[in-house]
């Protein structure tokens, strides 16, 4: 099967669920004997393995369609001058900038993004799909998510093949706009969805969420749980000396690290913890920077900064040492998400995960019994959480060794592939 997926890229700068997501998916198909062709948009890909992009261009290039929303008069200029505001030196500049991986501020440029050839970026289709027409027609294009949805219609006429739409986190992205913008925004994906043959969700949680928000029908909605590339994840020792709570994802506000910054330093404040220790990673943007010098400052005021690790190298080979040097993993995300792929990378390695009730998390945690639900998500009750496990090894060694062979059965990226397949088969054989 000959397979379009189209990505947006993050830039490399944070731990991006989506971008490994794809990644690992592509890989796996090409292993299975599928002709996979990656095509970026935005930045480019916070990827590991570049044999998986290639030398695919940057479609829709973050500085050009950001100068076509602002400038009218840009969208007149030549070809040539694009390109060169599309190189990888200038869209990673643009990738350490504020404000070009966050969604307040770029509100319009979202929804004309969203309407496609009717609005300000449509001669970035243009490209993309005289681009796509040079090569091999494909047996089905797969976009990575649904703000997308503005490519759609043009492809699936024009080139005249199935599309495909995984769903993960838009409302992350849409929920911090302005009232105004998140109506038209949702209401513009309902009508977009319509140009789309199926849309596959990462949880049962997130399908029935995007399913009320875009009246998507129960037809073309189907849910493959993410997986990962499970080679190399070696138990954790879980030795508690020194017990060790860690945090795996951006270092940004709403993925709850003051939340669980707040709880370490109440556990802390404990005789039986004094020796408790927290190690963070995942990386984080301009945007993010304020805040993370914020927890640094507090941590420093109450004196347990120096029982504080923050990493640096959030790669795949340094995330896999950093789960082995943990107790457990918590990533109280303030308004949940749709999956957590965090959760699935520390119990693969052999970590339980404590995650407030919000989002996809008690679905996975349900599935895997590899972890514990609190409720509500504040530094209190998670604190209380994590102590239940710090408190009795044994059984957190339970949560991680269930987990562990559950993830190994159920999560591998080899299964999460055959699942997509069978999606692929059932819009290209209608």
């Amino acid at each position: 099967m000959r397979i379009i997926h189209i990505i947006p890229g993050s830039g490399g700068t944070f731990y991006c669920q989506n971008c490994m997501r794809d990644n690992e998916l592509i890989k796996t198909l090409k292993t299975m004997g599928h002709e996979v062709t990656m095509v970026p948009l935005y930045l480019p890909l916070s990827v590991e393995t570049p044999e998986v992009t290639g030398d695919t261009p940057v479609f829709y290039g973050a500085v050009n369609i950001y100068l076509k929303q602002m400038i009218p008069f840009y969208r007149k200029v030549p070809m040539w001058f694009e390109r060169l505001l599309d190189s990888p030196q200038i869209l990673q500049w643009a990738a350490k900038k504020a404000g070009s991986t966050n969604a307040p501020g770029l509100e319009e440029m979202t929804l004309s993004t969203l309407r496609g050839e009717n609005g300000n970026q449509a001669s970035e289709l243009d490209h993309l799909i005289s681009w796509l027409k040079k090569s091999e027609k494909p047996d089905v294009i797969h976009l990575s998510n649904a703000l997308l949805l503005g490519l759609a219609r043009r492809m699936k006429n024009e080139l005249n093949v199935p599309v495909v739409c995984s769903l993960e986190d838009e409302n992350v992205w849409i929920d911090p706009m302005d009232e105004d913008y998140r109506k038209q925004i949702w209401e513009t994906m309902a009508e977009r969805a319509t140009d789309v043959d199926a849309f596959i969700a990462v949880s049962n949680y997130y399908a029935d969420y995007m399913k009320s928000h875009m009246q998507i029908t129960d037809k073309k909605l189907h849910t493959v749980h993410t997986g990962i590339n499970l080679n190399g994840y070696e138990p954790a020792s879980l030795s508690f000396s020194p017990p060790t709570i860690g945090y795996l994802c951006r270092m940004a506000e709403p993925f709850g690290l003051g939340i669980l910054v707040d709880a370490f330093i109440k556990l802390k404040k404990e005789n039986k913890f004094q020796n408790l220790k927290l190690r963070i990673t995942g990386g984080y943007t301009t945007d993010d920077a304020k805040f993370v010098k914020s927890v640094q400052k507090k941590l420093t005021k109450e004196k347990v900064i120096n029982d504080v690790d923050f990493v640096d190298d959030f790669s795949i080979k340094n995330r896999k040492e950093f789960l082995k040097s943990l107790s457990v993993l918590s990533v109280p995300v303030i308004g949940g998400e749709a999956f957590g792929t965090y959760q699935i990378e520390a119990l693969a390695a052999g970590v339980p995960v404590v995650q407030p009730n919000v989002g996809g998390f008690p679905e996975l945690i349900k599935i895997t019994e590899g972890g514990i639900i609190y409720e509500p998500n504040d530094s209190d009750h998670l604190a209380g959480a994590l102590a239940s496990l710090l408190s009795n090894p044994t059984q957190t060694r339970k949560l991680a060794d269930k987990g562990r062979k559950v993830v190994f059965d159920r999560f591998g990226i080899e299964h999460m592939a055959e699942k997509m397949v069978k999606v692929y088969e059932s819009v290209v054989n209608k």
